[in-house]
């Protein structure tokens, strides 16, 4: 086995994933945890981060190793789902064009939008009084 590993990085709302994509036999390790250990009991999580690899038809294949920061736990699993889409175009060219059809290369822009002045949240307004 040769011990060559891709590197990629995914984005997503206020998280950044560095992934490690190396040949092997599916092993899912993310900020040295187990997978399963570190997304709890999430199944929707679970698909999500497996969705680059259920769609290459490459499910048992590669080891991922990801160091995550940043956002919540939502936010950190569509960033390691981004940089595993990248990682997996990076390793075969074909797989390119069915990760793009999927919507999965491109980066989601969606930002939290910032609490504003005079408003208690970035849309939310205090409650008018006329008299």
């Amino acid at each position: 086995m040769s011990e060559e590993r891709i590197y990629a990085t995914g984005k997503r709302k206020n998280a950044a994933a560095r992934v490690y994509l190396s040949e092997g036999s599916g092993q899912m390790i993310i900020n040295r945890k187990e997978m399963k250990e570190y997304l709890g009991g999430r199944e929707t999580l679970h698909m999500m981060v497996q969705q680059p690899f259920e769609l290459t038809e490459t499910v048992g294949k590669y080891n991922v190793l990801v160091n995550v920061t940043g956002g919540g736990i939502s936010g950190q699993a569509g960033a390691i789902r981004h940089g595993i889409s990248r990682a997996l175009s990076m390793q075969d060219s074909s797989f390119r064009t069915i990760l793009k059809k999927a919507g999965l290369i491109s980066r989601d822009p969606r930002k939290k939008e910032r609490k504003k002045p005079g408003q208690p949240k970035a849309r939310k307004k205090f409650q008018f009084s006329k008299r």
